[in-house]
């Protein structure tokens, strides 16, 4: 299906982690020009390689950013505006859990980690591109929140991370209703467990790595002898996939969804159903 998306302008943030490589590979499939906004641009070189490698017809321009400095984002939207153009499109990606613990454990420093990446950043990226969306009438912000903001065992040892995320739910409500009279829509997906393919497509800084979860082979090898933990309740008995949570960003950037904004949609094999 073609979505329209060859040559418009798609930023994504955490373009190097596991979520961000399906996204920018996915969008660039589709034929956009797309921004990998990331601390770590050596993943984000090796993803445009990738993408160059199989012929896609968008392009990917690795930028390194840090989404919690605002003259950061800017630096990095002025190579996007020297490239390609204005801001089409705004995924929300970058965020991250600071550490697994109870609650009662959480210490300063990571609560303000995790409110300056997951809170600051979505802020500070959309405010950034509200000029280039909201003069032109057109656009489309997606972001990219957690089922552990909406189920409470998905947040067991990560309660702050779940509470945090669940600004970025608020936030799109609000938001869309401003903004849609002005043309822009704003969406949330909310993950559950999404598991990239290789691990060598995990970023150094990817909480795959920082947080021990173990390989996405050794993840896939668990589920097919039965062994996997979190399969026994779920409708749909798969890992989901980068692809997965990209398949619905390319359709809420997309005019297919045009009559669409303030939803939140769970991406994660039927384990949330509100």
């Amino acid at each position: 299906m073609d979505l329209g998306l060859k040559g418009k302008t798609v930023i994504i943030t955490g373009g190097s982690g596991g979520i961000g490589h399906g996204l920018v590979t996915e969008f660039a499939r589709e034929g956009a020009n797309v921004i990998s906004a990331s601390r770590d641009v050596a993943t984000g070189e090796k993803i445009a390689a990738r993408v160059k490698e199989q012929g896609f017809s968008g392009t990917v321009l690795p930028v390194k950013t840090d989404v919690t400095d605002p003259a950061s984002i800017e630096a990095m939207l002025k190579v996007a505006h020297e490239h390609f153009g204005p801001a089409d499109v705004l995924v929300n990606n970058a965020g991250g859990v600071g550490s697994t613990r109870p609650f009662h454990e959480l210490d300063a420093e990571t609560r303000r980690w995790e409110i300056a990446l997951n809170i600051d950043g979505v802020v500070n990226c959309t405010q950034a591109v509200a000029n280039d969306m909201l003069s032109r009438g057109v656009g489309s912000v997606i972001n990219i929140s957690s089922n552990s903001s909406l189920l409470g065992e998905a947040a067991q040892d990560i309660v702050h991370y779940g509470a945090v995320k669940g600004f970025v739910n608020s936030f799109t409500k609000l938001l869309a209703y401003e903004w849609g009279p002005k043309g822009v829509r704003v969406n949330t997906i909310a993950p559950g467990w999404i598991v990239p393919h290789k691990n060598d497509e995990i970023a150094e800084g990817s909480f795959w790595n920082r947080l021990e979860m173990g390989t996405p082979e050794a993840m896939q090898a668990s589920l097919e002898d039965g062994t996997l933990f979190n399969m026994s309740s779920l409708p749909i008995k798969r890992l989901g996939r980068p692809e997965d949570i990209a398949a619905l960003a390319m359709f809420f950037a997309s005019d297919a969804s045009s009559y669409i904004t303030g939803q939140l949609v769970s991406v994660s094999g039927g384990v949330y159903m509100p």
